[in-house]
């Protein structure tokens, strides 16, 4: 099956298409984050997706970057905890733009990189993905089996870029 995989960042890219592979898809990547803030971290996740895609041999679309698009999402949330109203917000935006796109590709499903950090909710993810392809959306947790572990590893070996903060402008505060 051919599934659509929203991909944050490197380092979660690598774990999840991983899973994804063994268990006999083929993966195509999606970076839609116009959540990321500034520019320049923005460029900097984007090329770690970009090795990472070209490492393990799948295709790679960026998404278009307009921040001002989530801002406007966002904005009146901004005082919400990390983990908040304004993340779900966040996840809600992203996946619904990589479902179109799996519309757009033709694929089979589509999934999040998301639920492989400790810091996301799994359960979050998994709920606004089933709301909004129903039974297009693979529900994954990618952190199980020491998923994040494993992501951590190939990126330590592969020298991909870590970033220290969730990507957004409220986080970096």
């Amino acid at each position: 099956m051919n599934v659509v995989l929203h991909v944050c960042c490197g380092v979660c890219a690598a774990g999840a298409a991983v899973d994804l592979a063994q268990e006999g898809h083929s993966v195509l990547g999606y970076f839609y984050n116009p959540n990321i803030y500034p520019f320049k971290e923005y460029c900097r996740r984007l090329q770690s997706a970009i090795k990472v895609a070209n490492m393990l041999h799948f295709p790679l679309k960026e998404g278009l970057y307009i921040p001002e698009e989530w801002l406007k999402v966002t904005e009146s949330m901004a005082s919400e905890p990390e983990g908040g109203k304004r993340c779900h917000a966040c996840y809600r935006m992203r996946l619904q733009e990589t479902f179109n796109y799996l519309k757009q590709c033709g694929a089979d499903y589509f999934t999040s990189t998301l639920s492989i950090s400790p810091h996301k909710s799994t359960a979050a993810v998994n709920r606004i993905g089933s709301e909004i392809g129903g039974d297009k959306f693979l529900a994954r947790d990618f952190k199980k089996k020491e998923g994040f572990k494993r992501a951590s590893q190939l990126a330590k070996q592969w020298g991909l870029y870590r970033q220290n903060y969730c990507g957004c402008i409220y986080s970096l505060r």
